[in-house]
């Protein structure tokens, strides 16, 4: 790690310094790995990261530099807003998984478009099912409970698949990255099937 500028002290991330308290200029290529000062990795401890996330916020919040100059202004703007992204992106594991399929180099969601064959089996009959419910959502039945339960256990399912494929991380362009993508296709279907239901619900509520 670098040292600060401003005082020359080491720092133990780049987005400020925790001895002189300055903002401090962050490369553009920095990764949200980076900016907590992380080796990339799938297991996180998000615990750990939201502490550490107050920490440097402490150190770079904008409504400490209100009286400073323009530039460390913007800086410390800069530096909380990307650190907050950071944030977002690694304490959520799908989130998290998914960018570094992308970083190490596998497919993205354009270009590798498909799902699990085993997931597809089922998703012909879930779409029945909440096609049924969406001619009438005033009343629904308890197949749309089922439904919403074995879509849990799925995502699940593809959470701890991708989880295999990442730890530990496999090398650049890996082939397996493409298994990790089509298990991340899988969960963004479940997750949409999972917000239908529960408009449907807030559909048929509304209607009583």
């Amino acid at each position: 790690m670098d040292r600060c500028p401003y005082c020359a002290a080491q720092l133990s991330q780049p987005s400020s310094c925790a001895a002189c308290h300055q903002p401090i200029e962050v490369d553009e290529r920095a990764t949200p790995f980076d900016l907590f000062a992380l080796e990339p990795r799938h297991d996180v401890d998000v615990k750990a990261l939201r502490k550490q996330l107050l920490s440097i916020t402490r150190d770079i919040h904008p409504d400490y530099f209100a009286t400073s100059t323009p530039d460390v202004r913007e800086r410390a703007e800069r530096n909380s807003a990307r650190l907050n992204k950071a944030f977002e992106v690694l304490s959520d594991e799908t989130a998290r998984a998914d960018w570094l399929v992308t970083h190490l180099g596998g497919p993205d969601e354009q270009t590798e478009r498909a799902m699990p064959q085993a997931f597809l089996m089922e998703v012909l009959e879930w779409n029945e099912t909440l096609e049924e419910a969406r001619a009438d959502p005033a009343r629904l039945d308890p197949r749309l409970e089922t439904l919403e339960q074995e879509l849990r256990g799925k995502r699940d399912e593809s959470t701890a698949a991708i989880r295999a494929v990442l730890t530990p991380l496999p090398s650049r362009g890996s082939p397996t990255l493409r298994r990790a993508r089509q298990e991340l296709n899988a969960i963004r279907y479940v997750d949409r099937a999972l917000n239908e239901i529960e408009s449907l619900r807030l559909a048929r509520a509304a209607r009583r």
